[in-house]
């Protein structure tokens, strides 16, 4: 295992991944947001603006030269197949943001750092890092959560997360589970998995001294 820990967290709509990052961020620990990452992408990166033009046609992007986000949003939307085309084209350009990003950490000192993605098990790009948090919170608790938030209707919501992966498949592939529930404490737990990176990059490094 090398000297930095990529450490993933993931999780359903609603479920609270960001809550849970931001607290390993009050901690001092680095976190990337793929998400947030993708979209400055699709509105930066001239490469990654043509390969979208190219895909869905030039009025993906405004007069202006700014991503039409409702225009890709209805060519996707309940589109398997032109979803993975936008993925196909976006996440390539993600990951090599990310290494980029992780080098630099690791050139800074941090021992371990955090990556926040909705798909990493879609992906399959928690392949690529050490250990998997999957964030789990119970389904009344996020319906409430995401109508509050996005202004949207019950069924919408419950829409968008039937087209998500179940917390049953994302449990299968994660080293460890943070539960956002009314009797667990996410800063306790998160307390505990920040000492136990730690402490395990500790260990490593004396074993190899």
């Amino acid at each position: 295992m090398s000297d930095h820990l990529k450490i993933g967290v993931t999780g359903g709509i609603g479920s609270g991944k960001s809550t849970v990052c931001s607290i390993f961020e009050h901690l001092g620990v680095p976190v990337y947001n793929a998400d947030n990452r993708a979209k400055q992408l699709m509105a930066e990166d001239e490469e990654l603006k043509k390969k979208l033009r190219l895909a869905f046609g030039w009025d993906v992007y405004d007069k202006n030269d700014e991503l039409d986000r409702a225009y890709l949003s209805k060519i996707v939307f309940n589109n398997p197949p032109q979803l993975r085309i936008l993925n196909h084209i976006v996440h390539p350009a993600v990951f090599d943001d990310y290494a980029q990003w992780v080098k630099g950490q690791m050139d800074a000192g941090h021992p371990y750092s955090v990556k926040e993605a909705a798909l990493l098990v879609e992906a399959e790009s928690y392949k690529e890092l050490d250990k998997l948090i999957v964030v789990t919170c119970p389904i009344d608790t996020r319906l409430e959560r995401i109508t509050k938030r996005d202004g949207i209707r019950r069924e919408e919501v419950l829409k968008r997360i039937e087209n998500q992966l179940s917390d049953k498949d994302r449990l299968q592939h994660a080293d460890y589970v943070v539960k956002n529930a009314t009797n667990f404490s996410l800063i306790k737990q998160v307390l505990l998995l920040h000492k136990e990176f730690s402490l395990e990059l500790t260990s490593d490094s004396k074993s190899t001294a």
